[in-house]
């Protein structure tokens, strides 16, 4: 309702989204958005395939003398990365999307919006729903699953499904730019032993000596931790583990009771928090040490974070420490854990070429463990492994184990590709501007589906654009959103006026 109050264009990507957004989707618990789908697809009358992952086909004829034109792929998947505010009280299970309008930008209340990957799922139903007569190829409307936790729809595609040969792949973030390539990643999931002083009951009454604190980093911006793992924005469980470990090493006595920050694997760590003992005595030596670390990460991001809070309080903790020999290892594997740029493209301009994401650390009491998850990006296959072979190594050493499930492809980029010259010509028609022909440092499904496929697909990638995905700044341009819109039907139209049975001709 509020959406079409709100008079947005194009009305009907924009109603599909209003709609999308009232309906949870995190990952891997799609199955109401999937039933969404299929009853899209009654209503309109149209071929519906689903495989045994969830990936949903959905196939409209073409129309308008597009009856005999190449068909194309349009891709987007259905799940959202669900990160709020610690203040927020949105349960993503149940609760729909409340969004609001900024200006030129359309947001959510304290949670991420969803417009990564909604826009461009709501722009394929809005294609598949337009008149009969409008002049459209035969298109093949792709909707993935579970792309956010590792591209498991796309891995587990039944490549059956797709039959066309162009596939418009509507997952990126910034109007203006025609991607062609991306990172691939893996995943590494440190699984660290708990050992608390005398044995394993975790209860314990508070020494009148003894004074307990907690120690919390809020206000960093987070975001993707591949778009915006060069940005510089700070990492809350690095920066919580640091400042523990320098207060460890100035305050006599110090105890590490338990720590926990972060919440998803690709999204950079935006809060965490830690509990500690220290004897009485030790007061005065911590305020006076936690002054100077408080204004020494202020300074480090003051730019980057502005809104950054370190902050010390009292409590009454019944909880155990750690053993001094598990949190020493333990906040040595934080400390050293790989996260950040690690090396920068030679091949394209300004492009990362490596990094890793320090995403979260829960402790898990029913194992006894610490479960510390880390993803780990490059464009370059053996330069992936090497890095998580240096997470496992270190692992290792500090008294870890590692589950590592296998890394999935990165996209090759074709800077020949037919399509790509055609979406170039038809975005300097729209705007009067060149595109920027560009590789992302971030998880495309495109070079996943193309490899499944036993046929070649030529792939292009936009998006209207979106700031801050993966966390709950997330929010998408309005502006942006009907040029994106009309570039795909221009791009459509193009190879409907072909006339070829193939791609060689756009």
């Amino acid at each position: 309702r509020r959406i079409a109050e709100w008079g947005l264009e194009p009305k009907a990507l924009w109603r599909h989204f209003g709609r999308l957004s009232s309906i949870p989707r995190p990952s891997k618990k799609e199955a109401k958005v999937l039933e969404y789908l299929r009853e899209f697809a009654d209503k309109h009358g149209l071929e519906l395939n689903q495989d045994r992952k969830g990936n949903t086909m959905i196939k409209r004829p073409g129309s308008g003398g597009g009856e005999r034109a190449p068909t194309v792929v349009i891709q987007g998947h259905v799940d959202m990365v669900t990160e709020k505010n610690s203040s927020s009280k949105h349960n993503f299970d149940t609760d729909p999307i409340e969004l609001t309008k900024d200006g030129d930008w359309i947001r959510a209340s304290g949670t991420t919006l969803g417009a990564d990957n909604g826009i461009g799922v709501c722009a394929a139903l809005a294609l598949l729903e337009m008149p009969n007569d409008a002049k459209l190829p035969p298109l093949e409307c792709l909707f993935t699953v579970d792309e956010e936790t590792g591209l498991t729809g796309a891995k587990e595609l039944d490549a059956k499904l797709i039959t066309g040969e162009l596939m418009l792949n509507l997952d990126t973030e910034e109007w203006g730019s025609v991607y062609i390539g991306c990172a691939g990643s893996g995943d590494t999931i440190v699984e660290f032993p708990v050992q608390h002083d005398g044995g394993s009951d975790v209860k314990t009454e508070l020494a009148t000596e003894q004074k307990s604190y907690r120690l919390v980093c809020r206000g960093l911006k987070g975001g993707h931790s591949g778009a915006d793992i060069a940005s510089g924005r700070g990492n809350a469980i690095r920066i919580v583990a640091l400042a523990l470990n320098s207060i460890r090493e100035s305050v006599q006595g110090f105890r590490l009771i338990c720590i926990s920050g972060g919440n998803k694997r690709n999204a950079i760590a935006r809060e965490c928090q830690a509990e500690f003992l220290i004897p009485e005595s030790e007061m005065s030596a911590l305020e006076s040490d936690f002054k100077i670390l408080s204004e020494n990460i202020t300074t480090e991001f003051k730019v980057e974070e502005p809104s950054i809070k370190l902050e010390l309080e009292s409590q009454n903790s019944v909880e155990k420490p750690l053993s001094p020999q598990c949190a020493d290892r333990l906040l040595c594997l934080l400390t050293n854990l790989p996260h950040g740029v690690i090396k920068m493209s030679a091949k394209f301009k300004d492009l990362v070429e490596t990094s890793s994401n320090l995403g979260a650390v829960k402790q898990d009491k029913g194992k006894g463990i610490y479960a510390i998850t880390c993803l780990t990006r490059s464009t370059l296959p053996t330069s992936l492994e090497n890095v998580r072979k240096s997470i496992k190594l270190l692992a290792k050493i500090c008294g870890g184990s590692v589950l590592q499930p296998a890394s999935y492809p990165g996209w090759d980029p074709n800077p020949d590709s037919k399509l790509l010259c055609s979406t170039k010509k038809c975005y300097k028609e729209l705007s009067g501007k060149d595109a920027k022909v560009l590789a992302i440092h971030a998880g495309l499904e495109c070079g996943v589906i193309s490899a499944r496929c036993p046929h070649e697909i030529d792939t292009v990638s936009f998006g209207p654009t979106i700031i801050d995905a993966h966390s709950p700044d997330e929010r998408v341009k309005i502006s942006t959103v009907a040029p994106f819109f009309k570039l795909v039907l221009m791009i459509l139209n193009k190879i409907v006026s072909s006339k070829k049975e193939s791609r060689s001709q756009l």
